[in-house]
């Protein structure tokens, strides 16, 4: 038995379409709670950002990111997509620029009264603002200068008269020259620390490897380094992201220096509910690790050795750069290569997607505000000239979200 030609050719067209018109499972490219627009950030170059119990909304523009921050490194978010600097425009524009050029070779310029080049704000349990001063920027060729004493700093400003009441300055044996301090969370509980004015801790995520976690009383100003560079709070050798389809690969300190994998060390930082665990994460690895607060408050002889043998590991979580915290106990944090936004529940140890959407790629900065939402930047950190030499990929505008946190959660008072 046999089918003539003309037969054959319609039973394989017939095959052929009954395949085609079978719906082929697809990636949908969102999950989770959905996310909205809150501001459109088409001027500087945003990282941080935070939110106060009245609403106001302040950004930093690190200098060292993006050489042409110039006009202000930290401002209040004013409108839908403008900002004004903050707290006045003088204190965003140190004498002769955040570089001294007097130097060989140039260095950050030391002036404890100006910002240099901030990489974070928070707003702390009382609603002050703090003000994270990198003392680094970037030269016009993208080659990123070394701090000098005066420049690293922190700063507390009184949201309700604008001014600035605190001004902590890092000594160089805590806060090196090529060191990177990126983020920092407040415990202002008064049994905290003998001063009764409470701590802040920060990662020093710098390229150049002096990663570690600093811990400053906040009433005293002394400050002291933990898990100095340990294997937790480097990032992982051979390191490689995929975002978007596209490998990316690093270039720390300028265009003369070689390509490589990520280089970027503990960044992402966030304190349990109870005030009792710190977790943290470098950028480059896919690990969240945790340390009692208790063994980074010591500062005793044999301290070091207690914290990094109290280090633990939670397993990948994907790639995070900030980190964050609620009321339900949650550690939230960006994944990077799934365009999401992931939860850690240490309560059961499972990580979960709490957003995802394909606008999302390089979540930098979370933050939990009392309104109930978890606030976040998006500013496309991988399409910089720092991993794609001479090429500038990012498009404007960055793009500040938010997203309604589960179960009522909230911002978490430690105070």
């Amino acid at each position: 038995m046999y089918f003539k030609k003309s037969n054959s050719i319609a039973v394989i067209a017939a095959i052929t379409a009954s395949v085609l018109s079978q719906q082929i499972s697809q990636d949908p490219g969102t999950g989770g709670v959905s996310i909205e627009v809150v501001h459109l950030y088409s001027d500087e170059y945003p990282q941080g950002i935070a939110v106060s119990s009245t609403g106001r909304m302040f950004s930093n523009y690190a200098r060292s990111l993006d050489p042409n921050n110039i006009a202000y490194t930290v401002a209040e978010l004013t409108g839908n997509n403008t900002e004004t600097p903050y707290p006045s425009v003088a204190i965003n524009s140190p004498p002769g620029g955040a570089i001294n050029y007097t130097t060989n070779p140039a260095t950050g310029a030391n002036y404890e009264n100006y910002l240099i080049g901030v990489q974070s704000v928070v707003i702390d349990p009382l609603d002050r603002l703090w003000i994270l001063d990198t003392g680094r920027a970037a030269m016009p060729n993208g080659t990123n200068v070394y701090a000098s004493v005066g420049g690293p700093k922190l700063i507390g400003v009184n949201l309700s008269n604008n001014t600035m009441f605190k001004t902590i300055v890092f000594p160089p044996n805590v806060v090196y020259p090529d060191s990177y301090i990126n983020d920092i969370r407040f415990d202002l509980r008064p049994n905290v620390t003998a001063s009764g004015h409470g701590v802040g801790y920060i990662t020093d995520s710098s390229q150049e490897g002096r990663n570690g976690i600093i811990v400053v009383d906040l009433g005293t100003g002394k400050s002291w380094r933990h898990l100095d560079g340990t294997s937790y709070v480097h990032p992982e050798t051979g390191f490689l992201p995929v975002i978007w389809g596209n490998t990316v690969y690093s270039l720390p300190n300028g265009p003369t220096m070689p390509i490589s994998q990520s280089t970027f060390g503990a960044d992402g930082i966030a304190l349990s509910a109870d005030g009792a665990t710190l977790y943290f994460s470098a950028v480059g690895s896919r690990y969240l690790y945790s340390v009692p607060t208790a063994r980074l408050l010591d500062d005793s002889l044999t301290s070091e050795l207690m914290a990094t043998q109290a280090v633990v590991s939670h397993g990948q979580k994907g790639i995070s750069d900030g980190l964050e915290t609620d009321t339900n106990g949650f550690i939230y944090g960006g994944n990077q290569e799934d365009n999401s936004i992931i939860f850690f529940n240490p309560a059961n140890g499972t990580v979960n997607v709490f957003a995802r959407d394909p606008r999302m790629s390089w979540t930098d900065t979370l933050s939990v505000a009392s309104d109930g939402y978890i606030y976040f930047t998006e500013n496309q950190l991988w399409r910089t000239t720092m991993f794609y030499p001479g090429t500038d990929r990012r498009i404007k505008p960055y793009v500040l979200f938010r997203a309604k946190l589960p179960g009522n959660g909230t911002k978490v008072n430690l105070s």
